[in-house]
């Protein structure tokens, strides 16, 4: 399949450019606060990517028919569907998970990253544009949250992928991996304090990277056009 230059945009501002995470700072209170554990990262990751995505399709469907003056609260309504179904679907399935994700479970309703591609591109772009738009937000938004539960877990318990079976099944527990032995855990790292460091710490090192990038790139130089002004009246 020809992937066209309009999908490889996408994919690069939802994971890297445009990164709802790193670079709009959206969604950052369940962001800061959950992940304390890598298991817990890695779920509400993967509910706010199925309800960023379903939301999109749904919002580009009927966008034709939404007037403007009530778009936004029909796209809450929207959002806030799609938020309910994969709450259920996480109490009747991964209920530990549920329970430990708490509040900020039924809160992917009022994530302004959803609400934005909501707003921004799914009510003027088609669905499968619209679809992998919020694919592509959905997995940027995940993948900093693993990074930052995974540094945060390691920091402030000694582990890696606590509490695995909480999300992914009994058989899951075989996942879990001690680092290191600590005596007591690193409650900064565990505490949102620790999560607002490691996340100033992320977009630091995002911040090099694209530094980096765009010292490698060629410079285009100037033609500077030299203007020869001729005087008649000397002749």
């Amino acid at each position: 399949m020809k992937i066209t230059q309009e999908y490889k945009d996408l994919a690069w501002e939802g994971l890297w450019k445009n990164n709802p995470g790193l670079v709009q700072l959206l969604g950052l209170c369940p962001l800061l606060a959950v992940t304390s554990t890598l298991t817990n990262a890695l779920g509400l990751g993967l509910a706010t990517l199925l309800v960023l995505v379903g939301s999109n399709a749904t919002v580009s469907v009927v966008r034709q028919w939404v007037p403007k003056e009530i778009r936004i609260p029909i796209f809450v309504l929207i959002i806030a569907a799609f938020v309910t179904l994969i709450q259920l679907l996480m109490n009747a399935f991964t209920y530990g998970l549920y329970q430990s994700l708490g509040i900020f479970l039924p809160l992917i309703v009022t994530n302004c990253a959803i609400i934005g591609r909501a707003e921004a591109y799914a009510s003027k772009n088609p669905v499968k544009q619209a679809s992998f738009d919020g694919l592509m937000m959905g997995l940027g938004f995940t993948a900093v949250l693993v990074v930052l539960g995974a540094i945060r877990e390691i920091l402030g318990q000694g582990t890696l992928f606590d509490g695995a079976d909480l999300l992914l099944g009994s058989w899951a527990s075989i996942l879990r991996l001690e680092v290191y032995q600590l005596d007591t855990q690193f409650l900064l790292a565990i505490l949102p304090p620790g999560a607002f460091i490691t996340m100033g710490f992320l977009i630091a090192i995002k911040n090099i990277i694209d530094e980096k990038a765009a010292e490698r790139k060629p410079k285009e130089t100037e033609q500077s056009i030299e203007r020869v002004r001729v005087n008649f009246d000397a002749q």
